[in-house]
């Protein structure tokens, strides 16, 4: 349970965040995203969905922290209200039928305090990545990196390129099967 001092340090980074304080947003975020998470996935059952959501939610905290009113509820419960709130959304969209499709891309979660060797590591990586994906022609290669460094769905792809729902989706699919033969080299 967290204590009045918790409290006063997360009201405090809610009030920097809502200034536009985007360190004070990073500790929050630090601070709280374990236990939002948590939220998410009772509600959603599903890693990646919560995942999404906690997106969703930080969004949110971002956009509207200059609404918390520690007067109303503690910051935590704040926080939560608006993780579940994002994370029962989710929930309403998919028994509805979502109109587009999510690209689901799990990142793995870097650890707090690399060390020396993983930091080379993730480097060597990452450089890796970045030459398969110019390997591949030019739309695969948009396709790809709009739709998971941009969170685009294939139908915003679509939209925005001009070209059919198929196209593209063929696009991203043909493009991971490169980049995944690629990295497997």
């Amino acid at each position: 349970m967290p204590t009045s001092t918790d409290s006063d340090q997360l009201s405090a980074l809610l009030r920097a965040t809502a200034a536009g304080d985007r360190v004070a947003f990073e500790a929050l975020y630090a601070r709280t995203s374990a236990k939002l998470f948590g939220v998410c996935l009772r509600i959603l059952g599903q890693p990646g969905e919560a995942e999404e959501a906690l997106q969703d939610a930080y969004l949110a905290v971002w956009r509207k922290a200059e609404r918390f009113d520690a007067a109303l509820a503690s910051p935590i419960t704040w926080l939560a209200m608006v993780a579940r709130n994002k994370a029962i959304d989710r929930l309403r969209a998919d028994r509805v039928g979502r109109a587009s499709t999510a690209i689901d891309l799990q990142a793995e979660l870097a650890d707090e305090n690399p060390n020396a060797a993983a930091l080379a590591e993730a480097d060597a990586e990452g450089r890796r990545l970045r030459r398969c994906i110019d390997e591949l022609p030019n739309e695969q290669r948009n396709a790809v990196r709009t739709a998971f460094f941009e969170g685009c769905t294939y139908e915003e792809l679509a939209a925005r390129s001009g070209h059919p729902l198929g196209t593209v989706k063929s696009w991203i699919r043909r493009g991971l099967l490169r980049l995944k033969a690629c990295l497997e080299r």
